[in-house]
C-alpha cells in the first residue's frame, strides 16, 4: 500500500484588532491623506485609491500600532535557525492604503523582496450584508498550480480527505480583521460590490538585522 504525504504547507494567520478606537483614528489619518492626496498610486488597484508607501510617516499613532501588532505576528510566526531564543532579526515595515468603492478590485500580484505580508481591514464596506454576492473577497492562489494546469485544467491532485486539493482560498473580509501570509503567495481582491466603502491597510515586513 502506498504511502503518501503532504508537504510544504503555507501558513495564513488571522487575527483581530481590538481597539475601536484605534480604527477610528486609522479611518480619520486614511480620509486625510486620501484628501490631500487625491490621486495616489496605481500599483495593483484596479480603480479605487492606493496611497503612498509611507504612512508609517502620516498615519500616526495608530499607524505604528498597526505596524507593531504585524510584527509581533510575524515574530510568533518566524524561526532563526541560528539562534532560536533570541533572533537576530527584526522586521522594516512598508504601509500604505486602499479605500475601494462599487466595482474596484485588485489584480494578482506578490510582494518581492518583503518576509510577511498583512492586510487589515479598517471597514469592511459590506454594512453588515451578508450576501456572498458582495464580493470583495481576497484571493489566494497556490502559486504551484497555474503551471500545471495549463497541459490539463480539470486535473486536480487528492488532498488528505482523499478530495480535489484547493488552489484557490477566498477569504471574506470583516472590520477589525488582519491577516498575514508568506509575501511570495499570489493574492489578489474580487471586484467589490458592496454599497460601502471598503478602507484597508497593507503592510510589508522586511526581515533585518538588529544593529549591535
Amino acid at each position: 500500500m502506498p504511502e503518501t504525504r503532504h508537504l510544504f504547507a503555507t501558513p495564513f494567520v488571522i487575527d483581530t484588532l481590538q481597539s475601536e478606537e484605534g480604527l477610528r483614528m486609522l479611518r480619520d489619518a486614511i480620509e486625510a491623506e486620501h484628501a490631500r492626496d487625491a490621486d495616489g498610486v496605481s500599483i495593483s488597484n484596479i480603480g479605487g485609491w492606493h496611497s503612498n508607501t509611507q504612512m508609517l510617516d502620516w498615519g500616526g499613532e495608530a499607524a505604528r500600532a498597526l505596524a507593531l501588532k504585524a510584527m509581533q505576528l510575524a515574530d510568533a510566526q518566524t524561526l532563526d535557525v541560528r539562534s532560536p531564543d533570541d533572533s537576530r532579526f527584526t522586521w522594516h515595515p512598508e504601509m500604505w492604503a486602499n479605500v475601494s468603492g462599487k466595482g474596484n478590485a485588485n489584480q494578482y500580484h506578490f510582494h518581492p523582496g518583503s518576509y510577511w505580508s498583512a492586510v487589515a481591514y479598517v471597514d469592511d464596506g459590506y454594512d453588515g450584508d451578508e450576501n456572498p454576492e458582495l464580493g470583495g473577497e481576497l484571493q489566494l492562489l497556490d502559486p504551484r498550480m497555474p503551471m500545471v494546469r495549463m497541459t490539463a485544467p480539470d486535473l486536480r491532485m487528492r488532498g488528505e480527505g482523499g478530495d480535489a486539493q484547493q488552489n484557490e482560498v477566498l477569504v471574506r473580509p470583516r472590520t477589525g480583521m488582519i491577516v498575514m501570509f508568506p509575501s511570495w503567495l499570489q493574492h489578489a481582491v474580487r471586484a467589490f460590490l458592496g454599497q460601502g466603502t471598503r478602507i484597508s491597510i497593507a503592510i510589508n515586513l522586511i526581515p533585518v538585522l538588529k544593529r549591535g
